[in-house]
């Protein structure tokens, strides 16, 4: 095989596809199929299945975030909280009700109005861990993790605006 053969099949390699194509009306053609084939497989997925699918990708997302965290001013706590929740649940109120908290508290966690306290978090990790349980494997750390390392990158985001003015207030003596 030739490089320029060899650049070829590499180029589509996003796409799922086979770029050895002939034609690009057979490449559209390849892929629509695919596409098709995707969207009926789909449709005969059960509610769990489509539960456990979702999960996992949350799992895989936050175990991401967690490796690559992302400089920028956003809760990603809140967000994968999101997420993990409204697959679980219809309405977020049974979700506070498991865990034993009020829908206000939890609500406000979830807006960013209020920091979810230690509690909150031992709550979250046991609730994880009961439903990973029979899906994959869940770290019992992760929620913790996804938290202080967005406190730790969101601090170091914005220690430009900081650092001046706690700097005033700090000395070094020998």
């Amino acid at each position: 095989m030739t490089k320029k053969e060899n650049k070829n099949i590499t180029e589509d390699v996003e796409f799922g596809l086979d770029s050895r194509y002939s034609s690009n009306k057979e490449k559209q053609s390849e892929a629509t199929a695919l596409m098709e084939a995707r969207l009926e497989r789909m449709k005969n997925l059960s509610k769990d299945q489509i539960i456990r699918a979702k999960l996992m990708q949350l799992r895989l997302k936050m175990e991401d975030y967690i490796q690559h965290p992302v400089y920028e001013k956003h809760n990603y706590f809140s967000e994968f909280l999101k997420i993990y929740i409204d697959t679980l649940y219809t309405k977020r109120i049974h979700f506070a009700h498991d865990i034993d908290i009020t829908p206000i508290r939890l609500s406000q966690v979830i807006n960013n109005h209020r920091e979810p306290k230690d509690e909150f978090l031992k709550r979250l990790m046991v609730h994880s861990e009961k439903v990973y349980e029979n899906i994959c494997e869940f770290q019992e750390e992760t929620w913790y993790q996804l938290y202080f390392h967005e406190k730790l990158y969101s601090i170091m985001a914005r220690k430009k605006e900081w650092k001046p003015k706690v700097a005033k207030h700090v000395k070094y003596s020998k």
